[in-house]
């Protein structure tokens, strides 16, 4: 009988996302509070409960979502660092900075390749008065990854510059 419980709740959570992709977003919100109600543990429910709420514009709905998905076990790396880039950037854009700022730093901690995270991050940085760190971060960023030649080839400088925007000589 768990099994079918199972095989039914990934049919249910299937069919919300296909919902949600095909643009039936508030349709697909309903079903995945449902399926929240019904699974209150399950991290992937709640991620893909936050998740919608967000594409609707809902973000004060969606926190608590995101705060559960992560609270809880069985998230894949991918769907981690998604709920943390989405918890992160619904705290930025709610006004709650600091605790942006923090969710966005573990999460860049966690997956320090991850370039999204880090620009939402230095978003964050920048709200909260701290504009060296942000230039920083968006500095050596843009350094490392461009692929435009005339930016690449200052690569060293953009670098050097990123880490004392005041220095002078």
């Amino acid at each position: 009988m768990s099994e079918n419980k199972n095989e039914s709740r990934d049919e249910l959570l299937a069919e919300a996302v296909r919902l949600r992709e095909a643009g039936r977003k508030e349709e697909a919100r309903e079903r995945l509070v449902a399926l929240s109600a019904q699974w209150p543990q399950d991290a992937e429910v709640a991620y893909q409960t936050a998740w919608v709420h967000d594409t609707l514009g809902l973000e004060a709905e969606a926190v608590p979502y995101y705060e559960r998905a992560l609270a809880g076990k069985g998230l894949s790396d991918e769907d981690r660092r998604g709920a943390l880039l989405g918890l992160g950037s619904t705290y930025r854009i709610l006004g709650r900075y600091a605790e942006a700022v923090a969710t966005l730093g573990d999460a860049t901690a966690e997956f320090p390749d991850d370039g999204a995270l880090k620009t939402f991050l230095a978003m964050a940085l920048y709200n909260t008065g701290r504009t060296h760190d942000a230039m920083e971060l968006l500095l050596t960023l843009l350094a490392a990854t461009t692929r435009d030649p005339e930016i690449a080839g200052y690569r060293p400088a953009i670098e050097e510059y990123a880490k004392d925007l005041h220095a002078t000589v």
